[in-house]
């Protein structure tokens, strides 16, 4: 997911230099919610693995 928001902000960052300006504020924007996805992501497995993986166990 991670490798996508880069994919997505590295191409942005190409569209805004070549005069795309909607195209690089959707990527942007996808770039942006993939990074906040991938965030949440990781503090929900985070709090799992302090939480109900050591009583699995």
């Amino acid at each position: 997911m991670l490798k996508a928001a880069l994919f997505f902000a590295l191409a942005a960052l190409v569209f805004g230099v070549l005069g795309f300006g909607g195209l690089a504020g959707f990527a942007w924007g996808a770039a942006k919610f993939l990074f906040w996805v991938a965030v949440i992501i990781a503090v929900i497995f985070a709090v799992l693995g302090f939480t109900i993986y050591k009583k699995v166990s």
